[in-house]
């Protein structure tokens, strides 16, 4: 961050990126793998013009908000979440048109961690001579595109665990039976935090048992694509999640081992099928899903179901975040939430940062961030 970063940034510009962050919601859904980036041009205590990166392809925030100010532009403020571009693009460069525009001061939200990027745009601006502070609001900005900097740094999506339980930790009866645990206002955060996502991943258990259709429902909202694991492609052809109008986003993963009839009719309803080499267990290894998904733009997932699944994410240190929610119900036996992790110490058990516990009406939400400094027996 620049030197005079305190001496200039004030309660205003703290406003208007806060206005640029909310701004910048606007894309969710539409612009994966690009980040959601919000603008707003102030001029004079007022804001001039306003934008968004609105579809992945389409023009970038700050090119919206040039536009709607016109000339007002003209030796006026930007106020935008992540740094501007400075490369040619789909789009062209952002920087050259913020230098055209007469912008005369940029305020960024936070670096962008893209090595395409990463500080070239800051560089540009102020070679310039335009006046730049970066890092208002930094932490905020950098939560609205977690799933992104997780996929730029990495080549993998950011990672989240959803769970509902029961007091004493099961997910269903030993039936089966899990329709519902927690209330319907769970339900609805448990919506919200599906469309934060880009994918939904689920077990072939969860599909046979329940035949969800994984869509965002109770809010409005661009339901997120849906991942299935399935290595020995179980997935009835009428579930709903290859329903004429699902099937077109929903992704099947299996192993080279499943029928290929079977593969070719899946394809025939729209979906998608990934195959992948068995592992000893014969199943899809996590590893090279997460991988393949990052290829086709997918920053973030949401892990619902079931407790295999979610077991082997924690297993494996995939997992970034929890999201837990928890009914006041004991049923004393049944699914467990979480399999064995081959923890045999207790000073070995995952432990979780940036702790949140909320109270619902009549549940608890829990949400936190894993530490995986150890899983060791």
């Amino acid at each position: 961050m620049p030197e005079n970063k305190k001496s200039r940034v004030s309660d205003a510009d703290l406003k208007f990126i806060k206005r640029a962050l909310k701004l910048a919601e606007g894309g969710r859904g539409y612009v994966s793998p690009n980040p959601l980036v919000g603008a707003v041009l102030v001029k004079d205590g007022k804001i001039v013009g306003e934008g968004y990166h609105q579809r992945y392809g389409e023009a970038h925030a700050e090119v919206n908000a040039i536009r709607a100010a016109g000339d007002e532009s003209l030796g006026s403020t930007l106020y935008v979440t992540l740094e501007p571009c400075s490369h040619e693009g789909k789009t062209g460069p952002c920087t050259a048109k913020i230098y055209e525009a007469g912008i005369s001061r940029v305020v960024i939200g936070m670096q962008d961690p893209n090595p395409i990027v990463n500080g070239k745009g800051i560089n540009y601006l102020k070679s310039k001579g335009i006046a730049v502070d970066v890092g208002v609001m930094e932490e905020k900005c950098q939560e609205l595109n977690a799933g992104y900097i997780k996929y730029i740094t990495t080549g993998v999506p950011l990672i989240t665990l959803k769970i509902a339980q029961t007091l004493d930790g099961r997910i269903a009866t030993s039936t089966g039976h899990s329709k519902w645990i927690t209330s319907e206002e769970a339900r609805i955060m448990a919506h919200r935090f599906r469309a934060k996502h880009d994918a939904i991943v689920a077990g072939i258990d969860t599909i046979i048992t329940d035949d969800p259709y994984l869509t965002v429902r109770y809010i409005k909202a661009v339901s997120p694509r849906r991942v299935i694991l399935d290595s020995k492609l179980r997935v009835p052809l009428d579930a709903n999640v290859l329903s004429e109008e699902l099937a077109p986003r929903t992704i099947i993963v299996t192993t080279k081992d499943s029928s290929k009839e079977k593969i070719a009719r899946i394809e025939e309803k729209g979906a998608t099928v990934l195959v992948f080499d068995a592992d000893d267990r014969g199943w899809a290894p996590l590893q090279e899903l997460w991988k393949a998904l990052a290829e086709i733009g997918i920053t973030s997932v949401i892990v619902e179901g079931g407790s295999t699944v979610q077991t082997e994410c924690l297993k494996n240190g995939d997992a970034d975040r929890l999201i837990l929610f928890i009914a006041p119900r004991i049923l004393g036996s049944g699914i467990d939430a979480i399999g064995d992790l081959g923890i045999r110490n207790i000073n070995s058990a995952l432990a979780l940062d940036d702790l949140s516990i909320r109270r619902l009406k009549t549940d608890l939400m829990i949400t936190g961030k894993f530490k995986f400094d150890s899983i060791a027996g």
